[in-house]
Parts: structure tokens; C-alpha cells; sequence
């Protein structure tokens, strides 16, 4: 049966005095116990839905971690899908809105999983389990951007540093601009050519990220010391924190093999292995466990939301 209906949502977790917990909501228009979801808005992405609903619902703004099992079950219009990721509350204040959401109850997974009124709902809550007694669930993602839609380079006769970015890829900056605040990463590095600049501006605007260029990450620099692009990457798991990286399609190949070398076969089989690699501002993300210094363990392929 083909899915009709498209939401997303979270599962908000925390740690107190060293156990797990994890927040159940209460619905008064179904009066039941569920997760922070509901269903996609014209002009968003996937992902974008569940950080909004979660804002929507509990006030939480928090960034999307790693990735959960969806679930799907029959409705009157058909067949919905919910995808679900895990967020980690760290501190902030829970505010219900108090019409769709009217309680909320921190709890050990265990009692959270007698209490959800979908029995569907306990298979994303297994997995955030699993990853926490794994140590991968508290991560930080690193982030490979290829620029928005540029100028075709047979229209462009000055330098290649500065074909700027087609009509279609200032629109899918300001996309890519919503999309990566889905994960909130506060560093960005990038190649210095203008149309990686022009792609990524708008973010680092938008959340004050810190900038750092490298010409590394240039076609022209990369044709001539490709180790020099990969050890760029490699240079990001040093620090632990979120970061986003710009580049050119001709770049990816080799970025994509050295993220490889810190995943098991089964995530490195997700990354792109064929031409072109990604499309104009589609990112990969690799959630990268704190407890496993330089681990990867979980990836994502993301378009910006295409009008």
C-alpha cells in the first residue's frame, strides 16, 4: 500500500544521575501517550518537520541527533509513514503548548514503552535504547555540503573562483540555510570560491557560525594535492563539534572515502558512491559518537527542499 500520509517527529532524551529517560507526551484530542510528531508542511523537508513539531508542541528547540527507525501504520486516508529522530534535552525548559499537547512525563524507556498508546511507537524507542547502551547516542554531526546550482561554466569566461551561483541555487541557499539549522552545527568550513561562499552565507548568517576557508577544498587545489582536501576533513573529528563543510562535486569522491575509513561497511555502503554524488546543495550527515572519538555512527543523505 503506497503511503498517503507523511509526518515526522522526535524522541526526547536526557540522562539523570547516570540512567536514561526519555519524555512521553500526552494528546487530549486522541488521549494518548505518544512522541513529539506530525505531518510534513508544503515547502519542508522531512527533517525540518521534526524539529519544527517538536518546537510546535513542547518548545523544545533542540537539534536532531541521530536517526530512528520509521514506522508506518493504516489511517482513514491510508497508509502514514512517521520518521523519527533522537534530540537531546539538555537543560531546557519543557513548555506543552497546551492544545495539542496538554503533559507531559519524564520516564525510564521501560515504563515509556508499557505506556505508548501505538504499539508502533516502541521500535524507534528500542533502537534509542540500544544506541545508548552502545555509547552512540549522544553525538555530534559533521556535515558535507556541495554548493548550490551555479552558472554554467560554458557562460562564464573570467575566472573559475568566481562563477557565481545560478538564479535556482540562490533559492536553494536560502533552503540549505533551513535545513542545516535541523542540526544547528556552528562551524563552517568551505571552500573560498564564490559559489560555495554564496551557498553557505546565508546559515552562517543566520546563526552567527564561525567561518573558516581553506583552499584545500578547491577544485584546482584538489586536482593537484588531493591528501591536502581529505586532511582538511580529517582535521574536523579533532574537535568534537558540530561542523557543516562546503565543497565541489569533484571533491566529494575522496572526502566520501576517507568518512569511510571511520564507519563500519554497512554506513560506508550509504555513502554516495556514484557520479554526481550529491545534487547542487544536498548534504550528507554523519552523526559522530562523543564516548567513540571519530566513530561514525549513523549517516543521512538530505536534499534542501526543491521548489
Amino acid at each position: 500500500m503506497p503511503v498517503s500520509v507523511v509526518a515526522a517527529g522526535a524522541i526526547p532524551w536526557r540522562v539523570t544521575k547516570d540512567r536514561l529517560e526519555v519524555l512521553l507526551i500526552h494528546r487530549p484530542r486522541y488521549d494518548d501517550w505518544s512522541w513529539p510528531k506530525g505531518k510534513l508542511d508544503p515547502g519542508e523537508t522531512i527533517p525540518e518537520c521534526a524539529a519544527r513539531e517538536v518546537w510546535e508542541e513542547i518548545g523544545l528547540a533542540a537539534e536532531l541527533g541521530i536517526p530512528l527507525p520509521a514506522i508506518y501504520y493504516p489511517v482513514a486516508a491510508g497508509r502514514k509513514v512517521v520518521h523519527y529522530w533522537a534530540t537531546e534535552v539538555k537543560g531546557q525548559r519543557i513548555l506543552p503548548d497546551g492544545k495539542e499537547v496538554d503533559s507531559v512525563m519524564w520516564c525510564a524507556p521501560e515504563k515509556a514503552a508499557t505506556l505508548l498508546t501505538n504499539p508502533s511507537d516502541v521500535e524507534p524507542l528500542e533502537f534509542l535504547m540500544a544506541a545508548h547502551r552502545r555509547d552512540e547516542l549522544r553525538t555530534w554531526p559533521l556535515i558535507v555540503l556541495r554548493h548550490a546550482k551555479a552558472k554554467p561554466r560554458s557562460s562564464w569566461s573570467r575566472a573559475e573562483g568566481e562563477r557565481p551561483l545560478a538564479a535556482t541555487g540562490i533559492r536553494q541557499a536560502q533552503s540549505v540555510k533551513r535545513l542545516l539549522q535541523v542540526w544547528r552545527p556552528m562551524r563552517v568550513v568551505t571552500s573560498p570560491w564564490l559559489r560555495c561562499i554564496a551557498t553557505i552565507a546565508p546559515y552562517a548568517k543566520a546563526v552567527d557560525a564561525k567561518v573558516k576557508v581553506h583552499d584545500a577544498l578547491t577544485e584546482h587545489h584538489h586536482a593537484r594535492k588531493p591528501k591536502k582536501s581529505t586532511g582538511v576533513l580529517e582535521a574536523l573529528f579533532d574537535k568534537q563539534r558540530g561542523v557543516v563543510l562546503c565543497t565541489h562535486r569533484p571533491v566529494l569522491p575522496a572526502l566520501f572515502r576517507q568518512l569511510a575509513a571511520h564507519m563500519p561497511g554497512r554506513l560506508s555502503a550509504i555513502l554516495p558512491g556514484d557520479e554526481p554524488f550529491l545534487a547542487p546543495g544536498e548534504v550528507v550527515v554523519c552523526h559522530v559518537a562523543v564516548a567513540k572519538s571519530g566513530q561514525v555512527v549513523a549517516v543521512e543523505q538530505v536534499k534542501p527542499f526543491d521548489d
